[in-house]
């Protein structure tokens, strides 16, 4: 049985549709990354889970119980759904504490369920501070802790992650996965930042159009997208003109088989549009065999670098982006020959 089960789902607003017979299933236990531009609908799908928007059309089951269809609702506080919004909402005049207690019921708070929560999210001996005393990450813990306070079936993270700076974001993620990991709750987190949904997801579900066009792993998003625009979406692409033949793709970076099962051979030959990766492409000092190129500049992340090349073929674009383990060691302008292996994805072109 899935723990979200969700069929035809339609919500619209004054301004328009927002979300277009989405269809979506979530398994027990698991956190499912809700990736979308915005405006593509992320929150309002979280808002119509918890029941705090109702459904034009269509049906929401959490754990087998039809909580909306149209003419059933169930209200929110019955569905066992803990929400944390984006600013984490916590009560400016009350502290961690009373923060946290008030979800738990009275057995719970004289089973010490509120100490149990303080400790799981780290932060003992600051139960006493107000929210005005606490770091951006601290706060997102106490607003974790007290969505896990009412012993939710489900618990829905709207980019809980997003005001925080870029280094202590990271780190509160790994302590809230690490969290969620510990308690085995079923997770929605709706997210913009793909680096987010990748990392910490065991599933992905990309939103456009107000529909799930994608859901899967991240390695198969990533790996095996299914269309052009996901594949622009999703992580950097060098997006090659090519020809199809027998299933391999042939363009100017070389040889590359497609990847399967997504596509038969048979199924697509002549020319394409061939997806290659940047960590798939090899560059070489000019005059070696691949396709001519400059460097242009490159972006140091520490652990690799993405060097930007201008192409010198015009079956290629312009810019090639290519991914490589630590510093580069290549100067700007400097000349080079791009190489590509492995299998990629093509799709007829238009």
């Amino acid at each position: 049985m899935s723990a979200i089960s969700i069929s035809d789902l339609h919500k619209s607003f004054r301004e328009g549709p927002v979300l277009q017979g989405l269809e979506l299933a979530v398994g027990k236990g698991s956190l499912t990354a809700i990736l979308g531009r915005s405006g593509s609908g992320k929150t309002t799908l979280l808002r119509l889970i918890a029941g705090l928007e109702r459904a034009d059309r269509g049906r929401i089951s959490l754990a087998g119980q039809v909580v909306d269809d149209g003419p059933r609702c169930v209200r929110p506080e019955a569905r066992r759904v803990g929400y944390v919004p984006q600013d984490g909402a916590l009560f400016p005049h009350l502290t961690v504490e009373q923060n946290i207690r008030f979800g738990v019921s009275r057995a719970g708070r004289r089973a010490g369920r509120v100490e149990s929560l303080i400790r799981m999210v780290g932060m003992e001996g600051l139960g006493g501070r107000y929210p005005h005393q606490l770091s951006g990450g601290q706060q997102q813990r106490v607003a974790l802790a007290r969505a896990l306070a009412i012993d939710p079936q489900l618990l829905l993270l709207d980019e809980p992650f997003s005001a925080l700076d870029p280094a202590l974001r990271a780190a509160v993620r790994e302590e809230v996965g690490a969290i969620l990991a510990a308690t085995g709750i079923t997770t929605l987190l709706v997210t913009h930042d793909q680096d987010e949904a990748l990392s910490v997801a065991d599933q992905v579900a990309v939103l456009r159009g107000g529909r799930v066009v994608q859901l899967g792993s991240p390695e198969q998003l990533y790996g095996d997208p299914v269309d052009l625009e996901m594949a622009r979406f999703l992580g950097q692409a060098n997006l090659v003109d090519g020809m199809v033949e027998g299933g391999v793709a042939h363009t100017p970076l070389g040889p590359m088989r497609l990847r399967w099962p997504r596509q038969a051979a048979d199924h697509l030959s002549g020319p394409a549009i061939v997806l290659v990766r940047p960590e798939q492409i090899t560059i070489a000092a000019g005059g070696s065999a691949g396709a001519p190129g400059r460097i242009v500049h490159t972006q140091f992340h520490g652990h690799d670098s993405v060097v930007v090349v201008a192409s010198q073929l015009p079956q290629l674009p312009r810019i090639i982006r290519v991914r490589i383990w630590g510093a580069s060691g290549w100067g700007r302008d400097a000349a080079v020959t791009l190489s590509a292996s492995g299998e990629a994805q093509a799709w007829p072109r238009p």
